[in-house]
């Protein structure tokens, strides 16, 4: 039976998930923050895996598709792009089909550098973007124990989810 979107209200999940490979010559962007490291995240835009997970999070709770679909590779508009503009994006086109966030949860996994002393401004860029209060926007880091990839320091990884509910 399908539910009725006009009778009540119901809150809705999303995952996101984004991985870059680090390289030479890049400035490393997190959460909108430019983190000291001597490597930065390949990518098209500014790859800003924080911000590209809650992105897809978001849309994906509201059904929108995924940061491809709107923000693609192979637009020019998008090179080197700021992720906090996408992330805004994002923001105006869920205000545009009546979403409200309640709450984003985001986990950075790299080995290095360490980003806990970045944290607390990547929540602050987050909540002013989203206009949320930043006691809604979680942020955690953790490292992959030296396994794989991420542990070998050849790239990051970030898992994000969110809520949303429609007005």
């Amino acid at each position: 039976m399908k539910s009725d979107s006009s009778v009540h209200s119901t809150t809705r999940l999303g995952f996101g998930y984004d991985v870059h490979r680090f390289v030479k010559g890049r400035k490393l962007i997190l959460g909108g923050v430019e983190v000291p490291h001597s490597k930065g995240l390949e990518g098209h835009s500014d790859a800003d895996i924080l911000l590209h997970a809650l992105a897809d999070a978001l849309l994906g709770a509201a059904a929108l598709g995924d940061i491809g679909k709107h923000f693609p590779a192979t637009d020019p508009r998008y090179k080197d792009i700021s992720s906090l503009i996408l992330l805004k994006h994002v923001a105006e086109m869920l205000s545009q089909n009546r979403y409200i966030v309640l709450n984003v949860d985001a986990t950075v996994v790299l080995e290095n550098p360490k980003i806990g002393p970045y944290i607390e401004l990547m929540r602050q860029n987050i909540s002013d973007t989203l206009n949320v209060s930043p006691q809604q926007v979680s942020i955690k880091a953790t490292t992959h124990e030296g396994l794989g990839f991420v542990g070998a320091g050849e790239g990051a990884v970030a898992h994000a989810v969110a809520s949303i509910i429609q007005q």
